[in-house]
Parts: C-alpha cells; sequence; structure tokens
C-alpha cells in the first residue's frame, strides 16, 4: 500500500542533502523522533540476524564532548540528536538461537521447525567467525540501518548528515561501550538545516541513471 505517490519520494529524496549546518534552536519533536526510532528498529539484516545497537544521543553536555571526537565538525554540537551506531564486536552462534526463539514468540510454533534455518544460519556464522569476517558483515548491517534511517528522515522533512569522520574508539570511552560488546562504525546528525547552510540549495552531482543503472 503506497502512502507517497512518486513524485512526493522523489521530491523528498531530492531535498534531502547532508546537512552542513543545522539550527541549533529547532528541536525534533519526540513523536517524530520515536518514529525514526522504530525505522531503525524496522531496519532489514542478514537473516534479521541485527547486530547493532544505536545511541542516540540529545544531551548538550555529551553532544560537546563527542564534538573534539568528531573532527569538530559543528553537526555534532548543533543537531537536534546525535544518532551513533555501533556494530557487535562480540557476534557468536549464541545469537542464532536468541533469533529463533524470538521467531517462536512472534510466530509461534516450536525451535525445531526451524532447524534447516538454524543449520544454514549457523553454518555462515560460523564460517565467518573462522574466517576472522564476522566484525565486516555486522558493520554491513549497520550501514543497512544508515541508510534506513536517512530515507525515513528525509520522507518526514529531518535533516540528516551521516558521519565517517569520527573517531570510533574514543567515543566508545565516552558512551559507555568499551564492555558492552558493542563498538562504534558510524553516526548521522539528525536536526532542522539552518538557513545559512548554503549547501542546502546546491544541485546534486549524480552520475546519468543509464551510467550506474543496466538492465538484462
Amino acid at each position: 500500500m503506497a502512502t507517497l505517490t512518486i513524485t512526493e519520494l522523489l521530491a523528498q529524496l531530492n531535498w534531502r542533502y547532508a546537512t552542513k549546518a543545522f539550527d541549533p534552536e529547532e528541536k525534533i519533536h519526540e513523536t517524530t523522533m520515536e518514529a525514526l526510532e522504530d525505522s531503525l528498529v524496522l531496519s532489514p539484516s542478514s537473516f534479521g540476524l541485527q547486530p547493532w545497537k544505536f545511541i542516540i544521543v540529545e544531551d548538550q553536555a555529551v553532544k560537546e564532548q563527542l564534538l573534539p571526537l568528531t573532527w569538530n565538525q559543528p553537526q555534532t554540537r548543533d543537531c537536534s540528536h546525535f544518532v551513533v551506531m555501533a556494530y557487535n564486536d562480540s557476534f557468536e552462534l549464541s545469537e542464532v538461537d536468541r533469533y529463533l526463539n524470538a521467531t517462536v514468540e512472534a510466530r509461534g510454533g516450536d525451535v525445531s521447525d526451524h532447524d534447516a534455518l538454524k543449520g544454514m544460519m549457523v553454518g555462515f556464522i560460523q564460517r565467518s567467525i573462522d574466517g576472522a569476517t564476522i566484525d565486516d558483515w555486522c558493520k554491513n548491517q549497520v550501514y543497512i540501518a544508515l541508510g534506513q534511517l536517512m530515507a525515513s528522515a528525509a520522507v518526514l522533512g529531518i535533516d540528516a548528515c551521516p558521519m565517517e569522520g569520527i573517531n570510533p574508539p574514543e567515543i566508545d570511552k565516552v558512551l559507555g561501550l568499551e564492555t558492552s560488546g558493542f563498538k562504534t562504525l558510524v553516526a548521522c546528525a539528525l536536526g532542522y538545516r539552518d538557513e545559512s547552510d548554503k549547501y542546502a540549495d546546491l544541485p546534486k552531482i549524480r552520475y546519468p541513471k543509464d551510467e550506474i543503472i543496466e538492465h538484462r
């Protein structure tokens, strides 16, 4: 069931940009922020395993602490909400059982009904652990959630700026993540653009559609 027309969707995606200057006086309404949080919860992930945690910072004092850990990018300080996106740095096979138990709780049946799926999931996770690629897989899932957050924000008229120019280990210290099993990967500032931001009205630089999309 479509809730946006094609024109409306593309208008919002064209409206969005990586906001460089936020209006520090404009705050996201609680109800809207809850919707964005729900969009994170609803993010898809491989096998549905959700190897992530999202820390939403709105305390101004904490944002000030994070400012030098993000190369003093003013978005950190001036945004309404600063979302730190972390990946599971201690992903284990037990996460498969956790997911399947949650599946049975939500949909009924018995865990044994999912033995074939469990075997496939366990095989993939074990190979990833043995091959030391499990962290890369977890990080990839977080970027899926980042994309969902940014698209959801655009649809709701909320400005966003994804930020990789950060110091993850130091951010982990500030947020108390060091012994949590999660590590900071990327961040996203949310809020409302400041009228002074010259980047808001610049044309987007995108390669032609026929160069980046092929049909077979």
